[in-house]
């Protein structure tokens, strides 16, 4: 049997597969993060001061940082899932922008250094734990949503594409959180933010890859 005839063979029966959008999908992930943010607004859970305190430094910078983190580390998920996709150059990028975002936050609307007892007051663990508990319970859904996403695409380097789909995840859920969370300090921000969005790149990294024949 040519070539030709096996693969005509083996591709017979198989039922055609939709293509891939990128403008669907970017909608599925907007729908879902804006769904999250409903739920949390219907709930009553938003800070009561966001009126006053929206355009204070601290508050551009807590979300517009995470806004670009967010919108930077989709794309490079989902680009990760098509084949021979370029991805570390990506991964790479992330860090620098949240670099980026760490300086501007200690640097330009940081507060001075502090003692023991004033820093542990600064990172407020109590409320701490909770922000990191919420920001990954809320990237649960996207995680799911990213991993179909990528169970649909074709991504040749899947542990990797699985990081990037969990930062995504913990990016995006930090950004609805925050519209709920009432701290400014940006060392508390970036600790237990940090944290949350850690754990949702560790879920990832440990849950996606067992779908893939590897």
């Amino acid at each position: 049997m040519s070539n030709d005839a096996l693969i005509l063979d083996l591709s017979t029966d198989l039922p055609p597969v939709r293509r891939r959008s990128v403008a669907r999908e970017s909608t599925l992930l907007l729908g879902l993060c804006s769904a999250e943010l409903g739920i949390l607004l219907a709930l009553g859970l938003m800070r009561p001061d966001m009126g006053v305190v929206i355009g204070s430094s601290y508050m551009i910078w807590k979300l517009g940082s995470l806004a670009a983190l967010a919108t930077v580390s989709c794309a490079i998920a989902m680009r990760s899932f098509s084949p021979a996709a370029p991805l570390y150059g990506g991964l790479m990028s992330v860090a620098g922008l949240s670099l980026a975002a760490i300086l501007i936050g200690t640097v330009i609307i940081g507060q001075p250094p502090a003692s023991g007892e004033q820093l542990l007051a600064r990172l407020s663990p109590g409320h701490g734990i909770v922000c990191a508990v919420s920001i990954i319970v809320l990237s649960l859904p996207i995680i799911a949503l990213l991993g179909w996403l990528m169970r649909r695409g074709a991504p040749t380097h899947v542990r990797r594409s699985a990081r990037a789909s969990g930062i995504a995840a913990g990016s995006c859920a930090a950004l609805v959180f925050a519209v709920c969370c009432r701290m400014n300090d940006p060392l508390y921000i970036v600790v237990w933010y940090g944290v949350g969005c850690g754990a949702a790149m560790s879920m990832a990294r440990w849950l996606l890859p067992a779908r893939f024949r590897l």
